[in-house]
């Protein structure tokens, strides 16, 4: 038999907190809150009216189109998978409603900062497994220094808990933590733990501190090995769960950073060019049920270890470890009487991404197979409306890939018209049986994909939209010019890689439901290309089925509103290699999505990034 590794670890006097699993049939009797809630029935209203509305209007359309002949089985098939498909996409549309609206009325996604707060003890928590050492602790003196230089009312004490089962990295850490210890500034504790056996993954890592040394401490910064946040993001967290009896639990807007490559730039642009508009809308409608992202989050630690603990899921003998365990942790924190808050403002709050499509997918998968898991726990006793909603999310915004598939072969099936339609169902021996589907014009067909594409781009141009009206907005972009350029090439990267993306999703459901488990792996967050042979072997099911279309666009059988879609998924390969150039250093201005971040580097990334290459040579020169 193996052994493990030992415990490795330097922690402060035990402080132990108990911390139960809770049972998610039966709800527990929720605290009372000290002071009433906001109302939010209006903006929720907002934003699940339109949507719902929209979508049946759409759907009475089909009907009346489909209906001309009566209805088959597959009609309603077809018409219930296309709503289920554009509500999700209405849902977006009016959540940016929303947004707008809220700041037309100049109604506070978030309150503003406390300024009246007693001083609390918080644990600033990173758990790690198997990452590169000098980047850890490296952004961990950044925090730390630029901490100590605010001065704040608050005392922070760093805690690195590792799960890493390498034992050369292990070493690298100790000797890591061993460095910052010896540099933090005064009055900042440093502490390191390795476990023997990472039972139960990161829900068990911090597990085992709360109920080690959690009582010492009212608050946790729950923190990912990529986490990076400024010191003032730190201490408006800190204020807020002080001023805030009632909240159990205080989210921040990670923003991304240190993206050099194509795909890396692609998502760092659109977080912040579009993703701020999304999230101000969710935090009006959402108010105080709001959802956990597992890291650059504040917990109060009491009420998340008399909550929030987390049971196995026990059925058909199966014993399974709830993987995406945030979403469900927030669920149960709300369900007990505490505020889950969203503070998309806060500003210095960042995390990295994937580099290149492939490094993207194989996170992707983790996360699909636990939000998948979240259908299992809809019936979850006790839980409030909104957190059933967000675990419900989780699951459909992977689910909606194997649906767009489906949809994309049906709509392949029917060809361009009656003569190239494949899927026939008029039989000369049964008369009375309809002949479906009724023909698809050209500026039909051309309607419909109009009508796709801009619901689906609509939070985008919102978002460019209110950036380019306003000259200072576009002054951090670089300008209006390169603002626009960029958004242009966002726009069309987005349409490339999104079919591929939907092969991959839909991959990734069918892995979830059929395989038992997906390798844990930590993020390869340093990007590099993947030999061509790596390549091939990793998007042949989208080329062949890119191939299979083109030569149906070829013969004239597909309708030409596919291509998009086709030239997309036969150049699978190319993309997904093309994803990994580091455009940074090549590309010209606006080939290049620069954003404010990556023209004027946010100081906490620039200390960071120091941190990093200073302990980086440390760890070198002692090998």
């Amino acid at each position: 038999m193996t052994r493990g590794p030992e415990i490795t670890q330097d922690m402060p006097t035990a402080a132990p907190l108990d911390m139960t699993p809770q049972d998610l049939s039966h709800a527990p009797v929720a605290r009372q809150r000290s002071v009433a809630p906001k109302r939010s029935l209006g903006w929720r209203l907002a934003v699940f009216g339109p949507a719902l509305v929209g979508t049946a209007l759409l759907l009475y359309g089909l009907y009346g189109w489909l209906a001309g002949s009566g209805m088959t089985g597959l009609e309603w098939a077809l018409l219930t998978m296309i709503g289920a498909t554009f509500v999700w996409v209405t849902l977006s549309v009016s959540t940016v409603g929303v947004a707008i609206a809220g700041i037309l009325a100049r109604e506070d996604a978030d309150d503003r900062a406390p300024t009246d707060v007693k001083p609390i003890d918080v644990a600033l928590l990173v758990p790690i497994y198997n990452e590169v050492p000098w980047d850890v602790f490296g952004n961990a003196a950044a925090m730390l220094d630029d901490l100590a230089h605010r001065k704040g009312p608050h005392r922070y004490t760093l805690f690195v808990l590792s799960d890493t089962r390498d034992d050369r990295i292990a070493a690298q850490e100790w000797q890591a933590f061993q460095t910052l210890r010896a540099q933090a500034p005064k009055g900042f504790d440093v502490h390191y733990r390795r476990r023997a056996d990472n039972t139960d993954k990161k829900v068990g890592n911090l597990l085992n501190w709360i109920t080690g040394w959690g009582a010492a401490y009212e608050g946790m910064v729950v923190l990912d090995a990529d986490s990076l946040m400024a010191g003032r993001a730190i201490d408006r967290l800190a204020s807020e769960l002080s001023a805030d009896p009632d909240a159990g639990l205080i989210q921040t807007f990670p923003m991304l950073i240190g993206a050099d490559t194509l795909f890396a730039r692609l998502q760092q642009f659109s977080n912040i060019a579009y993703g701020w508009l999304l999230a101000e809308g969710l935090a009006l409608w959402a108010r105080h049920e709001g959802n956990y992202w597992g890291h650059n989050a504040i917990i109060r630690t009491r009420a998340f270890a008399q909550s929030a603990g987390l049971p196995h899921l026990t059925s058909g003998g199966r014993d399974d470890l709830i993987l995406s365990h945030d979403f469900v942790e927030a669920g149960l924190l709300r369900r007990a009487g505490w505020r889950v808050r969203f503070l998309p403002r806060v500003s210095g709050s960042f995390e990295e991404t994937p580099g290149t499509l492939v490094d993207y997918v194989l996170r992707d998968r983790r996360w699909c197979r636990g939000n998948l898991q979240h259908l299992r726990l809809l019936g979850t006793a006790g839980l409030h409306p909104v957190s059933r909603f967000h675990l419900f999310h989780g699951a459909v915004s992977y689910l909606l890939s194997p649906a767009w598939f489906i949809l994309l072969i049906v709509w392949s099936l029917l060809g361009k018209d009656a003569d190239t339609n494949v899927i026939r169902y008029f039989n000369e021996a049964n008369p009375f049986f309809p002949d479906w589907p009724p023909a698809m014009s050209h500026i039909d067909s051309a309607a419909f994909l109009v009508i796709m594409y801009a619901m689906l781009l609509t939070p985008k141009i919102a978002g460019a939209g209110i950036i380019a009206v306003y000259p200072k907005a576009t002054r951090v972009f670089g300008g209006r010019t390169a603002f626009l350029m960029a958004f242009f090439v966002e726009v069309i990267l987005s349409i490339a890689y999104a079919p591929i993306l939907m092969i991959q999703q839909t991959k990734a459901v069918l892995r979830a439901l059929f395989s038992r488990n997906e390798p844990w792996a930590p993020q390869q967050r340093d990007a590099q290309g993947y030999p061509l042979w790596m390549l091939v072997k990793f998007h042949w099911v989208e080329t062949l089925f890119g191939l299979l279309l083109l030569a149906g666009l070829l013969a004239g059988l597909i309708s030409f509103w596919l291509i998009p879609i086709v030239f997309s998924l036969v150049l699978a390969v190319p993309l997904s290699a093309f994803s990994a150039l580091n455009i940074a250093r090549r590309a010209p201005e606006g080939l290049r999505m620069d954003s404010p971040h990556t023209l004027r580097e946010p100081s906490i990334v620039t200390r960071a990034r120091a941190e990093r290459a200073l302990l980086k040579g440390v760890l070198d020169h002692s090998r």
